[in-house]
Order: structure tokens, then sequence, then C-alpha cells
């Protein structure tokens, strides 16, 4: 995996630009037996760029969704989302469309699903912009220069063409351009990179690198792939179950992860190195939302589980220079 430039964050904190706060999020009870979101904490500050990993089922995506204040319907929060310090959960639905025209934008991982097919791009750059009373001959103009920004080509031209007549990488450059309109104080990409080739992927994370740096923008990076966090966070938090089970610099989680799931991740990482060992993946399956153990959820699949990894739930709680939620961390278990 070819690896973007990265600007590691100042150890100097304002306020973050997010701060999730002991966040629970749960469905009626004949939807799920255990929370989607189980107290999940973590902060961004302006100029950092925080990983969020996890399988498939983990509550990523719900855990980003929580910012715009998008939640299943039905759902039962507690705790708090913070963007600036405001609390999003707190807001009417006047001061979220705010929120999400100024403040912050997200970049899915199917740019083709963020746009209308009947619809230039040009339209749906421009769209925001009008709306906040920016004139037409300005906005456009406007859009030409994001395009420029994120390697388009002939921008002015891009603006009249529909989606389909832009491949994948090209698509979703389109997509961080829109997101960056409004020069939001928070990005969250929820693994943009996904679709694309590893060549595009490296391109596309360069980008998001260099206007993380030139703007100062806090980003939030969601993806099932720690090699790919590796690239571009500056720390990073671990989720299961819908908790977050570690959170640590990025270099440090490499060098010494305390939680098995987070070593289970990094031992089924491929690697091309000379002699290295093939990739090991972890036995079992997550857990389903219609599943709720006693104990530590990653006990079933874990190797090092005693018999009160099953009985007591661990918290999240300080080992070494960052937290695991894990009965053995301070073995400093690996698998």
């Amino acid at each position: 995996m070819s690896q973007a430039p990265t600007t590691r964050a100042s150890t100097t904190r304002a306020t973050p630009v997010l701060e999730i706060d002991g966040l629970g999020v749960r469905l009626p009870d004949d939807r799920a037996a255990r929370p989607i979101l189980d107290g999940v904490s973590l902060t961004v500050h302006a100029g950092e760029t925080v990983g969020l990993v996890g399988e498939s089922g983990s509550g990523k995506s719900v855990a980003c969704r929580s910012i715009l204040g998008l939640l299943p319907a039905g759902a039962r929060t507690s705790g708090a989302v913070r963007v600036s310090g405001r609390d999003v959960l707190a807001m009417n639905r006047a001061e979220r469309a705010a929120l999400r025209a100024r403040e912050v934008a997200m970049v899915f991982q199917d740019p083709r699903a963020s746009l209308n097919p009947l619809r230039r791009v040009g339209d749906f750059l421009t769209e925001g912009l009008r709306a906040s009373g920016t004139p037409a001959d300005r906005a456009a103009a406007r859009a030409a220069e994001l395009l420029d920004a994120v390697g388009i080509r002939d921008p002015r031209g891009a603006l009249k063409r529909h989606p389909h007549q832009f491949s994948g990488g090209m698509l979703q450059r389109v997509v961080i351009a829109a997101a960056l309109a409004a020069e939001p104080a928070l990005l969250v990409a929820d693994e943009p990179t996904t679709a694309l080739d590893v060549t595009t992927q490296a391109e596309v994370l360069a980008i998001l690198a260099r206007l993380r740096a030139e703007h100062g923008t806090g980003m939030l990076f969601v993806t099932h792939d720690l090699e790919l966090a590796a690239a571009v966070c500056d720390r990073v938090y671990v989720m299961y179950a819908g908790r977050i089970v570690e959170t640590r610099s990025t270099d440090e989680l490499f060098d010494r992860p305390r939680h098995p799931y987070t070593a289970g991740l990094l031992a089924c990482t491929p690697r091309i190195e000379a002699g290295a060992s093939a990739p090991r993946p972890i036995p079992g399956r997550p857990v389903s939302l219609a599943e709720a153990p006693p104990g530590c959820a990653f006990a079933p699949r874990c190797a090092h589980a005693v018999a009160r990894c099953t009985q007591e739930k661990p918290e999240l709680a300080p080992h070494g220079e960052g937290l695991a939620a894990c009965l053995r961390a301070e073995e400093g278990i690996t698998l």
C-alpha cells in the first residue's frame, strides 16, 4: 500500500472540533438485543486526523452519522456529540441543517450514491454555495477552484459533465471538493477509498492530507484497514461490537497493541516484506445486534480469554500511553 504524506498534529490542544462523550444508541428491544453504540467516546482536534477502525458491523458508520444527527428511526440516544463545543443531539432541525452546511462535511465510501445521476456536477457543487447567498457566477468560479484543488483537469469543463462521465476515483475527488466547499472545521471520511484501486487510493489520501495541512481541518477517518489508518492517522480508536476497545497513538498501537482484537486485526493484514508470515484471520464472527453476550464481547473469538472474560465486561482504562478494554491488557498479549 502506497502511503500518503502526513503531518503529525501538534500536541497543543484547544477545544476539540469533535467530542463524542459516552454516546449510546439503542434501537427498540424487538429490533436489537444490545446497543448499536455503547458508551463511545472520542475526540478530534483541529488539524488532526483520527482513525476509527473495526470490522463491518462494529458501529463505525453509525458513530459517523451521529455527528450529523443522522440516526436510525426509533433510536434512543444517551451521552453527547459536540462539534466545536455544541451538542448535535440537542439541536433542532434547522440548527442541524446549518451544521451540515457550514461546520461538518462527510465523504462516503461510494461517491455515486452521493450524486444525482441526472444533474450535472456543477449543479451539485454550487447548490450549497447558492443556497447561502453566493451569486451564481461566483459559485461556479468557486466550484472550479475546488475541482482544480483536488486534481480534476479542465475543471470548468468538468462542471458541465454528469456523474457517469467520471471514473470512480475522479468522482470521489468531486465529492471531496463538495465537502470542502464551505471550509468545514470537521471532515468525516467514511471509508472514502474502499472502492478505489491502490494507485487512486494513494492519490485521494494525498489530497486529504494536503487539504488538512493547508486548512487545519480536523478529520475522522473511518476504515477497516489498519495499514491504511497507519498511513494517515495521528491517533486510532479501535471499535468492536459498538464499543471502543482500544485507543492510542498510531505508532504505539502498531508497536504494542494491548487488546487481542487490535492484535488480531494487525495479524490478518497481508505483508509484502521478504519472509513475512502469512495473514492469520481472526476466528469466528463478529457479534450481531441480535446477541448480547455477558462479559467481553470478543471473548468467544479470543485465544487468550479466561473464565472471567465471559462474565466481566472490561472497562476502557489506561494502559501504557493509551486506553484498552481488556482484563489482561497489562500482560501485553498479542496474537
